[in-house]
């Protein structure tokens, strides 16, 4: 599948993958802060941003994707960040591809299977009468009968665009992805470790990873630590930029001035 992307900056590889619900503007903010540094592929995952629709939405498929989008661009040994649903992808990818990387950043997801938690977010997204909708301030009435808060209505809202002829549309492919959710919590079953170097970043708020995950995350990635942002919950970008890239360009060992 060939994946819209945004391409931003100069120097070493870097590719960075959205979660559930997102796009690769959400990291825009993110990479302007690393552009002096690294040449970054800011990507949307299939059936998400500008990339194409499929029925078929899994982790194989989108660590498939991200080969084909590595070899596509002529990617060399790229470092890898992904939040969330891209740590998971992130994860497939370098397990069965761990010649074609150099570091793994996965943020605030663990190795590990995950019960289905996103019902509540799946059923106001479908309250939405897209077909009849007038505003985006409609819409987000509508949403704010599932979900209160009002910084999560924005972000899941950045999903609703205007179509050409008026009207709206979903960006993301919801009825595909409400169908395939419970694959977004699938475990990495695989249990070959991969002896290279990993960080993950949990946020100290969230419960995605917690100490119990250490185990499963050794395992797979013995040469992997782990690193909590104070203050932050699962969107560790948005809520703690500065701590985050304090932690990113550590790892990646290029300087930040904050």
């Amino acid at each position: 599948m060939k994946l819209y992307h945004r391409e931003i900056g100069e120097g070493k590889p870097l590719i960075i993958l959205h979660g559930l619900f997102g796009s690769s503007d959400n990291w825009m903010s993110i990479a302007k802060e690393l552009e002096g540094h690294f040449k970054m592929y800011l990507v949307d995952q299939r059936n998400h941003g500008q990339s194409p629709h499929s029925d078929e939405f899994n982790y194989a498929a989108m660590a498939s994707d991200l080969n084909e989008f590595i070899e596509e661009h002529g990617i060399e040994n790229p470092s890898i960040l992904g939040h969330s649903m891209g740590g998971k992808t992130a994860m497939n990818f370098a397990i069965n591809h761990a010649d074609k990387w150099d570091k793994l950043i996965v943020v605030d997801i663990a190795p590990r299977a995950y019960p289905v938690h996103h019902d509540t977010i799946l059923k106001g997204l479908k309250s939405i009468d897209v077909d009849n909708l007038k505003s985006r301030g409609e819409a987000d009435k509508q949403l704010a009968e599932y979900i209160k808060d009002m910084g999560t209505r924005q972000f899941l809202l950045k999903n609703l665009a205007r179509k050409s002829d008026g009207g709206f549309e979903w960006k993301i492919n919801l009825p595909v992805i409400d169908k395939n959710i419970e694959a977004m919590g699938e475990g990495i079953e695989e249990q070959l470790a991969i002896e290279k170097d990993v960080l993950f970043i949990r946020g100290e708020k969230s419960d995605y990873i917690q100490d119990k995950d250490n185990i499963l995350i050794v395992q797979l990635f013995p040469n992997s630590e782990v690193k909590t942002v104070k203050n932050a919950g699962h969107w560790v970008h948005a809520e703690q930029p500065k701590a985050l890239l304090e932690m990113v360009t550590e790892f990646l060992e290029v300087p930040y001035n904050a």
